[in-house]
Parts: C-alpha cells; sequence; structure tokens
C-alpha cells in the first residue's frame, strides 16, 4: 500500500492538470468546476502532506474526501451525468471529517 504522501503528490499533480485544462480547454461551465475541484483536490494535498507525520488518519481521510469531490466534479466537466453531482457533498463531508479528526488530534496532544 502506497504512503498517504505517495498519494497527496499523485492528488497535487491531478489538481495542477485539471485546473490547466479548465484554464485553457474547457467551455465556461466545464471550467468553473474544474477550477472548484482543482482547488479543493490541491488544498487538501498539501494539507495531508503536512499532517501525515504526526497525523496520518487525517491525512488519509482528506485524500478520500478531496477525491471524491474533485472527481465527482471533474467527471461532470467531462460530459458525466449531473446527478454524479449528488455524491460530490460525500467528499465535502469527509473532509470536514479529516480536518475535525486533526482538531482532535491536536487537541490530544496539547
Amino acid at each position: 500500500m502506497r504512503s498517504s504522501g505517495f498519494w497527496a503528490a499523485i492528488c497535487a499533480a491531478m489538481a495542477i492538470g485539471a485546473g490547466a485544462f479548465g484554464a485553457h480547454a474547457a467551455p465556461l461551465a466545464a471550467a468553473m468546476l474544474l477550477k472548484t475541484g482543482s482547488l479543493y483536490q490541491l488544498s487538501h494535498a498539501i494539507a495531508a502532506l503536512v499532517l501525515r507525520g504526526n497525523h496520518p488518519r487525517s491525512a488519509g481521510i482528506l485524500l478520500i474526501g478531496s477525491n471524491i469531490f474533485a472527481l465527482s466534479l471533474y467527471a461532470m466537466a467531462l460530459g458525466a451525468p449531473r446527478w454524479l453531482g449528488a455524491v460530490t457533498p460525500l467528499g465535502g463531508v469527509l473532509m470536514i471529517g479529516g480536518w475535525a479528526c486533526a482538531a482532535i488530534s491536536f487537541a490530544r496532544r496539547g
């Protein structure tokens, strides 16, 4: 199994690619979805890299959540059915949960 650092780096690369595609090649509606997904995926990939050493569970939850969130938006931008947007909030809930997990972990460490 790969480390959260590996997956965070893969997510960051995907986010940059999606953002670039949205900025240069996608129609406006798709570009907005790509931009939003890219922003969340990249920022949470960086957060996971920071958290992975002392808070690996938080890092993992952030990566799972941001990928569900971003990949559902990427898919819709590329033509997937709009009902897939119902999956996007699940990723958001997981990202919130990852941050809550990190907060609890930090509180316990003092």
